[in-house]
């Protein structure tokens, strides 16, 4: 058995795509159109992931886009998405910056939590041991659920 993607539909591909690709740093590894579906499949991936050398891919995130008009509950039922990150207060200023909630800032030096534009729950977890507390993360309280 071999981890292939997780898949988050979403409202709106272009704020998804700011978010996952511009502010989170994933890369677009691959795209599909599917007119007679009506549907867009984007897949991306963390750029230090390996290659697997069964599927000649990375893990992935597919974002999958319904041209039609749909609304979506349960982004907290799914749980969350993992990305280990080599600072994680440089990513979480990045993120913020960009218009994004810390939700669960990186008090500890090693974890926060934040939201995509469709509500899914993001963990950044510190590479390595945890980076010494520092402001403003150190006494920012928790913002909404995550």
């Amino acid at each position: 058995m071999y981890y292939l993607h997780t898949m988050v539909r979403v409202r709106d591909l272009e704020a998804s795509l700011r978010f996952y690709r511009d502010l989170l740093g994933l890369v677009e590894t691959r795209r599909m159109e599917n007119a007679q579906g009506r549907f867009t499949l984007v897949f991306l991936a963390a750029p230090g992931d390996d290659v697997s050398a069964h599927t000649g891919r990375p893990p992935e995130v597919e974002l999958t886009y319904n041209w039609d008009p749909e609304e979506y509950t349960g982004g907290r039922n799914f749980g969350h998405l993992a990305y280990r990150v080599p600072d994680i207060y440089a990513a979480c200023a990045r993120l913020q910056d960009g218009g994004v909630v810390i939700n669960r800032p990186p008090r500890d030096g090693k974890m926060a939590f934040v939201r995509s534009p469709d509500g899914i729950s993001i963990e950044l977890l510190q590479q390595g041991e945890a980076l010494a507390p520092a402001e403003p993360w150190a006494s920012m309280p928790n913002t909404g659920s995550w």
